[in-house]
């Protein structure tokens, strides 16, 4: 379970720093690799306490740091 979170953590600042330099997000590389961990953090705890999963952690931190992405938009696109 250690292992897991820091895991998870890794995946989800992977995700926040790709997001930006693919240009899917314009945030910034700080706040989009803060809701990126945020997303990550609270699905993995969802799926301590509840056991609500996609499947592996990897794919649980994919899948919640891009959801989170999408969720919280920061950056009003003209």
């Amino acid at each position: 379970m250690f292992f897991a979170f820091f895991g998870t953590l890794f995946i989800a600042f992977c995700v926040g720093v790709l997001s930006e330099r693919s240009g899917f997000t314009r945030n910034g590389y700080i706040p989009s690799v803060l809701i990126c961990l945020g997303g990550a953090v609270a699905f993995y705890f969802l799926r301590v306490m509840f056991g609500i999963s996609f499947g592996s952690h990897g794919l649980n931190a994919i899948i919640s740091s891009i959801g989170a992405l999408i969720i919280v938009p920061t950056h009003f696109r003209r």
